[in-house]
């Protein structure tokens, strides 16, 4: 007779930004495992900002490892505006969070980064150690800013007090739950919903910003959220063999990459568009390239399952079945 799961043997797991695209897939498989429980919080509930709160919380219940998803995060166009807050706040979060997860003990925790730690001008496809080598992409330095800071919070809680904090770089994202806003959203949603109405309207042509020509790698998110769990799961043994020493992260995506004109091209096959594309010279480019080497993770057993395509068909139908809420954004 199998002996009943006892409380101590289910693993309690505060996933930080459970509403956000990132989190909300973490939830979702998460929640497929019988020996999990998720915990998660509102905003209204627990604001991740204020360390005294985020410190009450962490203190009042058992915890055995923390997702921190939460993030502020944009488009181009967000971080040109609004520099201040995306550096502010994403400190404040990540401050918070994994100060206050040391306090009460928990060891287990994954930070999310963004491929937009590395320079501007790197080497392709990007390796782990290209942190801090040369200048940033000026578009979102800030933001680049406080990712880093987050890695290097881990590592430092890491060699100071031996915890085992670990950090996770994802290429672009895209999937469901992701911000559709028309100014403010990553090229991906920013494009679906702009192919969309010119769609709906007959529109002989769409913007898209700037020239086309730059080159990106996308990971579906739900592919992203596989990784993180096995990331953490890892062996820590295992994982020191392969992570430079004195690092706690590891590059997420797909090592193949397109260019803005293909990515469009393909999204106008998703929604049935036949208009023409029109590429706005005057708009930013960004980084050239970003291409993440992901040799360290695929040598430990992880690689991504979703093509490109397959998976804009699924993040286009997600947001046709979530039209009237992504039109109030």
């Amino acid at each position: 007779m199998c002996q009943r799961m006892t409380e101590r043997e289910i693993k309690k797991v505060f996933v930080a930004g459970h509403h956000g695209m990132v989190g909300s897939a973490v939830c979702r498989l998460l929640g497929q495992d019988t020996d999990v429980e998720i915990i998660t919080r509102d905003r209204k509930e627990l604001d991740l900002d204020d360390q005294s709160v985020v410190q009450k919380f962490f203190s009042s219940r058992p915890i055995d490892q923390v997702y921190l998803c939460a993030a502020k995060v944009g488009g181009i166009h967000a971080n040109n505006e609004l520099p201040a807050e995306f550096l502010y706040q994403n400190l404040k979060i990540e401050t918070s969070v994994i100060h206050e997860a040391h306090r009460a003990g928990i060891n287990k925790l994954l930070f999310l980064g963004s491929s937009c730690i590395y320079p501007r001008i790197c080497p392709q496809p990007m390796t782990e150690s290209s942190l801090l080598t040369a200048a940033l992409e000026p578009t979102n330095t800030p933001y680049a800013i406080s990712k880093i800071a987050g890695i290097k919070l881990c590592e430092s809680y890491n060699r100071q007090y031996g915890t085992d904090f670990r950090s996770v770089m994802p290429t672009n994202l895209y999937g469901s739950n992701d911000n559709f806003h028309p100014q403010n959203s990553h090229v991906i949603p920013a494009l679906v919903r702009r192919i969309h109405e010119a769609n709906e309207k007959a529109a002989p042509g769409v913007s898209v910003w700037g020239t086309g020509t730059v080159r990106r790698e996308f990971l579906y998110v739900d592919d992203l959220a596989s990784a993180c769990r096995f990331v953490m799961d890892l062996d820590h043994e295992l994982l020191a063999e392969v992570v430079e020493p004195g690092l706690s992260h590891l590059n997420v995506g797909t090592g193949v990459d397109c260019t803005v004109r293909e990515l469009a091209e393909t999204i106008c096959r998703v929604v049935g568009y036949s208009g023409e594309l029109e590429f706005d010279h005057g708009k930013p480019d960004g980084t050239p390239r970003k291409l993440l080497d992901v040799s360290k993770l695929a040598g430990l057993g992880w690689t991504y399952e979703t093509r490109l395509e397959d998976g804009l068909r699924e993040t286009y139908k997600w947001y046709l079945e979530n039209l009237d809420r992504v039109r109030q954004h």
